[in-house]
C-alpha cells in the first residue's frame, strides 16, 4: 500500500504541516483500530485515509483524519495534502468533493499547484476566558471565543505578534482547558507586510503539544480577523518553528483556504489491514 509524507502550506520542503497520506482502492475503510495504528506509526499531527466513492454519490471521495491519538472531525493540511497527492497522480480533474465527518469539502488546484480548500466557517461566541488559562498560556488574553463543534478550541486574541511568538505554555494545563486545544493569535506587528495576523495553535490533548501550520483553525481565524480588519481576503502566518503562510477568503458560511504543497516522502505501507 503506497503511502506518501507531504508538507502542506509549504513552498519548500521541511516547512508548513507534514502530513501521511493514503489513498485507499477499496470501496470502504479498514477498521478503525488499524486506521488509528497507522496514524500512531507514522506519528504526524495528522495522517489522512481517503477511498473512492462509486458514482453518482455526493463526493468523489470519503477522507478520515487521524491524529497519533484520536479521529479528529476536520482537519486542513492533510486535505490540501490528499488533494496534491491525488492530482499529481492524475485521479482528479477540476474540482475534487471529500466526504467527511463535517460535511462534504472541496479542493480545486490551479495551475501553478495552488490547492484552495472550500471548508464550513467556524461560528465564534465570545466566552470568559476559563480559569486558569493565562497561566497556562502564560498570557493575558485580550479576548476568547470558543468556536463551535467541528473544531472545539478556544481562540484566544493576545496583545500583539510578539507575545504569541514569546509562547512557551505549559501544555498539560493546557489540554484540560477546551474540547481540542488552543488558538493564540494576534495582529501582524507590521500591517504592511506579507501577512495580516500571527497564530500558534496547541493541541495537547490530541498528542500534539504544537501544530506547524494548522488549516482548520484558519476556519475561525478568516472571521475573526476579517471582521476586524474589514477585508475578506487576508493572509494568515502560523509563527511555529517549521512556519506557513494560509490565504483566508471570508465568503459568509463558507471560508476558502489556500497554500501549496511539496511531497517529501513517497513509500509503501508493509502492514495490510
Amino acid at each position: 500500500m503506497r503511502i506518501r509524507i507531504v508538507d502542506a502550506f509549504a513552498h519548500r520542503p521541511f516547512t508548513g504541516n507534514p502530513a501521511g497520506v493514503l489513498v485507499l482502492d477499496s470501496p470502504g475503510f479498514p477498521g478503525d483500530a488499524w486506521l488509528q495504528n497507522v496514524a500512531a506509526e507514522v506519528n504526524l499531527s495528522e495522517t489522512a485515509f481517503a477511498h473512492p466513492l462509486p458514482p453518482g454519490a455526493e463526493a468523489d471521495f470519503a477522507l478520515r483524519w487521524f491524529t497519533p491519538a484520536a479521529e479528529v472531525d476536520m482537519c486542513g493540511h492533510a486535505t490540501l495534502a490528499t488533494a496534491h497527492i491525488l492530482h499529481g497522480d492524475g485521479r482528479t480533474e477540476g474540482p475534487v468533493r471529500f466526504a467527511a465527518r463535517c460535511g462534504i469539502l472541496t479542493a480545486t488546484t490551479g495551475d501553478d499547484g495552488t490547492v484552495t480548500l472550500d471548508f464550513p466557517t467556524s461560528p465564534l461566541v465570545p466566552v470568559a476566558a476559563p480559569d486558569g488559562l493565562a497561566e497556562a498560556l502564560g498570557a493575558t488574553p485580550l479576548s476568547v471565543h470558543d468556536t463551535g463543534e467541528h473544531i472545539g478550541d478556544l481562540l484566544v486574541e493576545l496583545v500583539d505578534e510578539r507575545a504569541v511568538r514569546s509562547l512557551r505554555p505549559d501544555t498539560a494545563a493546557l489540554a484540560a482547558l477546551s474540547d481540542r486545544g488552543v488558538i493564540a493569535t494576534a495582529p501582524a506587528e507590521d500591517p504592511a507586510g506579507v501577512h495580516d495576523y500571527v497564530s500558534r495553535c496547541f493541541f495537547p490533548r490530541l498528542g500534539i503539544d504544537e501544530d506547524p501550520v494548522t488549516g482548520s483553525a484558519h476556519t475561525a481565524l478568516a472571521p475573526f480577523w476579517s471582521a476586524r480588519l474589514g477585508r475578506p481576503v487576508l493572509t494568515g502566518l502560523q509563527a511555529s518553528a517549521r512556519s506557513g503562510l494560509v490565504r483566508t477568503e471570508l465568503r459568509g458560511e463558507r471560508t476558502l483556504l489556500s497554500g501549496r504543497a511539496v511531497t517529501v516522502i513517497d513509500g509503501e505501507l508493509l502492514t495490510a489491514p
